[in-house]
């Protein structure tokens, strides 16, 4: 006879229950178990010879083939010095640093970027133009300023305002320049 209970908490225990009894009951082979370590206690009586998978006192140990994740990590280390690039010493850092990096000096004035192909302003072509006015070879823009530019039919009182009577234009107003 099956007894119903209206308390939710003894269905759940029950529930749970039947759920155990069928995992612990569903159970197959289990993962075969390795004879405990020793811990250095030996019993008395004749001493045998060690196995030959022993390593005499002279000799390494021998490195067991275990395909888990420290072994694998392991390895990964073992090859890391030959993977990874010879660290250098802070002053070789420094001085290639220095080998790489050209003088430059920083200008100002105002050059007005050129409209490229695609509309946008050219502003390193306007950063190139300024470093040449002031004796330099080229340019890379640090500072730019845009304004609008108005023709004088904006003034007409009652006028309406065409999409095409202002224009902006983009000034390259610093840069810095390298020989």
């Amino acid at each position: 006879m099956m007894v119903r209970s209206g308390n939710p908490a003894v269905r759940l225990g029950t529930m749970t229950s039947a759920a155990l009894l069928l995992l612990l009951g569903a159970g197959g082979t289990g993962w075969p178990q390795s004879a405990p370590p020793s811990l250095g206690m030996q019993e008395q009586g004749p001493q045998a010879a060690p196995p030959p998978s022993t390593p005499t006192p002279g000799s390494p140990p021998a490195r067991e083939d275990n395909p888990g994740l420290i072994n694998e990590m392991g390895k990964l280390f073992d090859k890391l010095p030959s993977i990874l690039p010879p660290i250098k010493s802070p002053s070789e850092t420094m001085n290639d640093l220095s080998r790489l990096a050209k003088p430059s000096t920083m200008v100002s004035g105002r050059v007005a970027c050129p409209a490229s192909s695609n509309g946008a302003p050219d502003c390193k072509l306007a950063a190139d133009k300024l470093c040449q006015s002031k004796g330099y070879t080229e340019g890379k823009s640090l500072n730019a300023d845009s304004a609008e530019k108005c023709s004088a039919k904006v003034l007409i009182p009652g006028r309406q305002r065409k999409p095409d009577d202002c224009r902006t234009d983009t000034f390259v107003t610093s840069a810095l320049c390298q020989n």
